[in-house]
């Protein structure tokens, strides 16, 4: 009965959704001696969605919660950036330097060291939140599940994702947008070594965005962006190897490159994933939107969720992490009265909140912008203007890569 009580009890900092972002939050509380439950909805750890990069920024928040030099012998030094466009007879290559780190990981490698080093019984698996409501005691909020049972939680985080998060939906937050562009990707083995440089591929060719990256001398991760959507495409049903299938058959007939073709053909089935859409916070609900009520806030794709277009997601939500931990941390030294807590963990999200907003605002604008030039073939007025804010981020020169959100 006791057990069954903590189970369905009170908790001190509940984090919903088991991802990277809520992973790294929990893994940051840990490190500042704070305890926290991970509430998430798979029957085990994810490892869905092949390999991420990750950026300088989000390897220094690597290293604040302890486990970036272990990552980085699972994964190479990317340092080249290599763009061919191939549109008809017509080609146009770029190549020039990654001026700050580039990795890309096994998503499965990041959530398990970010995992690894919690307490037992930190996750809970297999647990479906149906609603969030304010505690009637007012005293934080009562998490109901979909099978009936409750948890209460003094502070709510939720990193839930981009899509269906019932933390954004208590805070008033409006849906994630999508744009209806099916992403192939997956892994493809080496065993004696694969024949590519140390860099990052991005080609384009028809109305294929490709991009192919090293994780190791054996291992590649590959992506394959399509312009339709996948009900056009045929691209929605569970047979991954079906996919791939289709896959290879519209590179082919619009004679994408035997090497790329090669690498789609020879990947590892049981790495195969599809996404049928990108989501994306648009930056004016980042820089204006209420991300706070009281004790419960909102940190990753939850909060600020973006394309793929300049490789930011993973990496920001990084560093939320170690920022809110660290909020939270300075909170839970000020308390020192029952009666403050309340008040005085509220202030801290609030100062999590403030410290994010811009940062996050000029991600979200700049992945914007260039989603908006990569997909949505704009007027030439609005191209120029794409180009110049780009200009003005400093996009070309990878500024977003460089922030660093300090110590844990």
């Amino acid at each position: 009965m006791a057990e069954e009580a903590e189970a369905h009890g009170s908790h001190g900092i509940v984090i919903v959704g088991g991802g990277i972002c809520g992973l790294a939050t929990a893994l940051g509380l840990h490190r500042k001696g704070i305890a926290s439950l991970v509430l998430e909805k798979s029957k085990v750890l994810r490892a869905e969605g092949a390999g991420i990069g990750i950026q300088a920024n989000g390897w220094r928040a690597l290293k604040q919660l302890g486990v970036a030099e272990e990552l980085r012998k699972t994964a190479g030094l990317i340092t080249s950036y290599h763009d061919v466009w191939l549109q008809g007879d017509k080609s146009t290559r770029d190549r020039y330097p990654v001026r700050t780190e580039l990795r890309c990981l096994n998503r499965k490698d990041l959530n398990e060291a970010l995992a690894k080093d919690l307490p037992a019984g930190a996750i809970r698996f297999g647990c479906r939140i149906a609603a969030v409501d304010e505690d009637p005691s007012g005293h934080g909020t009562v998490l109901t599940m979909v099978d009936g049972t409750t948890l209460k939680a003094k502070v709510l985080i939720g990193c839930d994702g981009g899509t269906n998060s019932v933390v954004a939906k208590y805070l008033g937050l409006p849906p994630v947008r999508t744009i209806p562009r099916p992403v192939f990707r997956g892994f493809t083995s080496y065993p004696h070594g694969h024949p590519f440089e140390n860099e990052f591929l991005r080609l384009r060719v028809g109305d294929f965005f490709i991009g192919r990256l090293p994780v190791t001398d054996n291992l590649v991760h590959f992506f394959v962006t399509m312009a339709k959507p996948a009900t056009d495409t045929g691209l929605t049903g569970g047979d991954l190897t079906g996919v791939r299938g289709l896959v290879l058959k519209e590179l082919e007939a619009v004679q994408c490159p035997a090497e790329i073709v090669e690498v789609v053909r020879g990947s590892d089935p049981e790495s195969l994933n599809l996404v049928t859409n990108f989501w994306y916070r648009p930056p004016w609900e980042v820089a204006l939107r209420g991300f706070r009520r009281g004790t419960v806030t909102v940190a990753g794709d939850s909060m600020h969720a973006m394309g793929p277009f300049i490789g930011q997601g993973g990496s920001a939500g990084l560093e939320d992490a170690v920022v809110l931990a660290r909020s939270l941390a300075r909170a839970a030294a000020a308390a020192a009265e029952e009666e403050e807590a309340s008040a005085v963990i509220s202030e801290a999200i609030a100062a999590y909140v403030r410290e994010r907003r811009v940062r996050l605002t000029l991600l979200s604008l700049e992945s914007f912008v260039m989603g908006a030039l990569l997909v949505r073939s704009p007027s030439a007025a609005v191209k120029l203007a794409c180009v110049a804010v780009l200009v003005l981020l400093g996009s070309k020169s990878l500024r977003h890569a460089n922030f660093d959100c300090g110590r844990l």
